[in-house]
């Protein structure tokens, strides 16, 4: 173990580096492709709601686990609770299933920013690229194998010179590039249609209530619920093990503030992006492209901007690598810092031991499309394949049961006391406290468990 225990060196290190994890592909692919299909402005609505209410609840209660208890997930609820260790196994069993998957996924961001920089976009926007890509049986896992080294290197390095480091370069780039892509999506036009940009923001933004049941208001708020997981990186043992290194005499609640703004301003910023570019040029059934909207959809609204469709389509995929990496080095942190708490490794080891797993299994996963291609139905509806499986169990069903785990723990056995208290211990204002309490205890835990019902198929 190392002989003292990291800190971020200051409370900008660990906004952004926490900022760093929750930006990631997540909010750039998944949020604008929900918003689209959830009625624009009516999930705009209900997300923002839901990210000041139950995503602030468990932000600031994994935060205060780790920064109070000085461990990593997989030790930290056994710490708090010695019945609760268990719990800790669950939350470090989440980033051990997703780091495989997400560096794979990775890769193909890269395989894409490699084609786009090189000028051979136009290929990319082909029907069959993508299948074609990860069906290959080599070249998946050589940009699963780069991504990954990526990832394995900057947490080589530690929290001060990797993590904080690398976060503090790549986060401002990151802001920039999402905000010049936004401004550019509002200004085009097509030449064919006379759709415009500003046409596709109204769509966004506008809510459109026009024959949502009340069946079909309740899956608006269980997709927004859902995307709170990938957006503020709650309920997979990371935001513990960042708050692990938060300093004691920084102000909490001002920093989880501040990641909360942060995080929802580029998730905004990431629908700008897509759909009014998407309605443009492929109008709204574009825009239910779903999972296929970044490899599929965004390629054919690059090739059908001429020339500059290859610039732009540049910067938007080193964007999206720069949102991808940092989110996986936070996904391996999370496992790697509970190695180090759990059986006294040293960072080098932990390391390099967790990067050769994932290097295995992510070229499990890469054959899932070819060697050894099948197809299942899984509860929730979806036909899968490994990576879907992998996908399906960390986040449909651990994830929920961390974080009702989280809420029962905090809300009924320690009491909401533990957590404001170390969110206060400088004097700070706990806001939104009588909320908070009435979040953790009751109002957080009713909602996850509809939504994991949901996700083991038991309603439609």
């Amino acid at each position: 173990m190392e002989e003292k225990r990291s800190s971020f060196s200051s409370s900008l290190g660990f906004v952004v580096a926490a900022a760093g994890s929750a930006v990631g592909l997540g909010n750039i692919w998944r949020f604008p492709y929900l918003a689209a299909k959830d009625g624009g402005g009516i999930f705009l609505v209900v997300y923002l709601i839901l990210a000041l209410t139950f995503g602030f609840t468990l932000l600031v209660s994994e935060v205060s686990i780790g920064r109070k208890t000085k461990q990593a997930p997989l030790t930290a609820y056994g710490v708090i609770h010695p019945k609760w260790k268990g719990l800790g196994g669950v939350a470090a069993l989440v980033p051990f299933m997703i780091l495989p998957y997400y560096c794979i996924i990775g890769g193909w961001v890269l395989k894409y920013c490699v084609a786009f920089l090189t000028g051979h976009g136009l290929d990319a926007a082909e029907d069959g690229y993508f299948t074609g890509f990860i069906t290959d049986k080599i070249s998946p896992i050589i940009f699963d194998v780069i991504f990954l080294a990526a990832t394995v290197f900057v947490i080589y390095k530690g929290v001060n010179k990797g993590i904080e480091a690398i976060s503090k370069i790549l986060m401002p780039i990151l802001l920039v590039l999402v905000i010049g892509i936004a401004i550019f999506s509002l200004t085009i036009k097509s030449p064919d249609t006379g759709k415009t940009g500003i046409d596709g923001f109204i769509v966004y933004i506008v809510p459109d209530v026009s024959g949502m049941s009340v069946k079909d208001f309740l899956i608006v708020i269980m997709d927004a619920m859902g995307q709170l997981f990938y957006s503020i990186s709650v309920a997979m043992g990371i935001m513990v093990a960042y708050g692990s290194y938060f300093r004691d005499d920084q102000n909490l609640m001002k920093s989880v503030n501040q990641i909360e703004i942060f995080d929802t301003l580029v998730a905004f910023l990431a629908g700008v992006m897509i759909i009014p570019a998407v309605y443009v040029f492929m109008g709204k059934e574009g825009m239910t492209a779903g999972p296929g909207l970044m490899f599929v959809a965004i390629p054919k609204v690059f090739a059908a901007m001429g020339k500059a469709g290859n610039i732009v389509g540049s910067i938007f995929f080193v964007m999206v690598l720069f949102a991808a990496l940092t989110s996986s080095i936070s996904v391996l942190e999370a496992v790697v810092s509970s190695l180090i708490d759990a059986f006294d490794m040293s960072r080098r080891k932990a390391t390099l031991l967790e990067g050769f797993i994932a290097l295995v299994l992510g070229i499990i996963i890469c054959f899932g499309y070819n060697y050894l291609y099948f197809e299942v139905k899984l509860p929730n509806g979806s036909t899968a394949q490994i990576l879907d499986i992998f996908d399906y169990i960390s986040n449909n069903i651990l994830m929920p049961i961390v974080a009702i785990g989280t809420c029962i723990l905090i809300g009924w056995v320690v009491k909401p006391k533990y957590v404001i208290d170390e969110a206060t211990k400088n004097g700070e204002k706990f806001g939104r406290k009588k909320l908070y309490i009435a979040m953790i205890k009751v109002i957080a835990p009713i909602l996850l468990f509809i939504l994991l019902l949901g996700s083991l198929g038991l309603y439609s």
